[in-house]
């Protein structure tokens, strides 16, 4: 694939542009003692996109003052063979291992993954309680949940997610049976679909109000394949699906994760990064309505990284965070920071 090709390929992943990214402009760093806990983000080895402790770490020094992380789910390291829904518990080996090595305090102060989200197949019912079970034990007192990402769309150019076999996964009782052994465990669920399918989300919620669910990457709005061109009406269909999700008190919003979804500028026509403040003119709309909807105490910056990175560097994008949140007050700046993430992910 050329890469004239790649400057249009939302929905995708592949390695950032590390000459591309060195052209931004230089920021000051804002805010620079605010402690912030960035609740998702990424570790992996794949073909040509290695990004494992020390780059993630290299990113982290960059700026900003990131005290803790929590580990998402990424099919990672997944075990080679035995049952297959028990392979991905190499992930969360994995990352407890990570998390182990920066608990020494030999690679600086940020605590990285502590916690972890895992994967675990929720469509085997009941038959998922013994994979909890292990995950809970191969986490090391750090295994928080697991995500079961949901997204999918009839248009091939959106990019299903690997677990979405079709449209209402969260609606099938197979997966709600699984649901009901995960809150048994006290464990929560990352949420992760598109914004026509927040309905599942709302009756999920509501169907299952004792269930902890973070909503992925601002509710997933799209904007590139069948909804290029029509960000108003995406935004409006959005909004009113967002607002009816904030009155499910069980709900919370994590706010990060739209370069590769919301499609809101061809990063990779431009010929050098946007800066905190024009991104942060993209995403504020949709922020700034969580930010009201569901409350600072039930809403959490994320860095989803590297994934961002395809678009925008580590100190840019937080930069762009903390400017979306510049008129809110002290409190409900540690809230959105870090205060509802440790909350959440029950981090004390």
């Amino acid at each position: 694939m050329s890469a004239s090709e790649l400057r249009t390929y939302f929905g995708r992943i592949y390695a950032p542009d590390e000459a591309w990214l060195a052209k931004q402009s230089p920021e000051p760093i804002l805010d620079p003692e605010l402690p912030i806990i960035d609740p998702h983000h990424h570790l992996w080895d794949r073909p040509n996109h290695r990004y494992l402790l020390d780059d993630f770490l290299a990113d982290v020094r960059t700026g900003h003052n990131i005290v803790a992380t929590v580990f998402e789910e990424c099919n990672s390291m997944y075990r080679a063979d035995g049952p297959e829904e028990l392979r991905s518990l190499g992930e969360t080996e994995f990352v407890a291992g990570i998390a182990a090595m920066s608990a020494s305090g030999l690679y600086g102060p940020t605590r990285v993954a502590a916690g972890i989200v895992g994967f675990a197949d929720l469509t085997l019912g009941d038959r998922v309680e013994p994979v909890l079970e292990a995950l809970i034990r191969a986490g090391g007192g750090r295994f928080r949940g697991v995500r079961h990402s949901a997204g999918w769309d009839a248009s091939e150019a959106i990019g299903n997610s690997r677990t979405a076999t079709g449209p209402h996964v969260l609606r099938q009782a197979d997966f709600r049976a699984g649901l009901a052994r995960l809150t048994e465990f006290g464990l929560s669920l990352d949420a992760w679909l598109y914004h026509p399918q927040l309905d599942d989300v709302i009756d999920l919620a509501r169907a299952f109000p004792n269930t902890s669910i973070i909503m992925c990457h601002v509710g997933g709005p799209l904007g590139y394949g069948p909804y290029a061109g029509k960000r108003d009406e995406v935004f409006a269909a959005w909004k009113t699906k967002i607002t009816e999700l904030a009155t499910c008190p069980n709900v919370v919003m994590k706010l990060g994760g739209m370069i590769n979804r919301l499609a809101a500028y061809d990063y990779r026509a431009l010929p050098a990064p946007v800066s905190s403040a024009e991104l942060a003119a993209y995403w504020r709309p949709y922020m700034e309505t969580c930010i009201e909807r569901f409350g600072p105490d039930r809403c959490m910056f994320e860095s989803n990284f590297p994934v961002e990175k395809m678009g925008i560097s580590w100190a840019t994008l937080w930069n762009a965070f903390k400017r979306i949140a510049a008129g809110v007050s002290v409190e409900e700046k540690l809230a959105l920071f870090s205060g509802t993430a440790r909350r959440v992910y029950r981090l004390d």
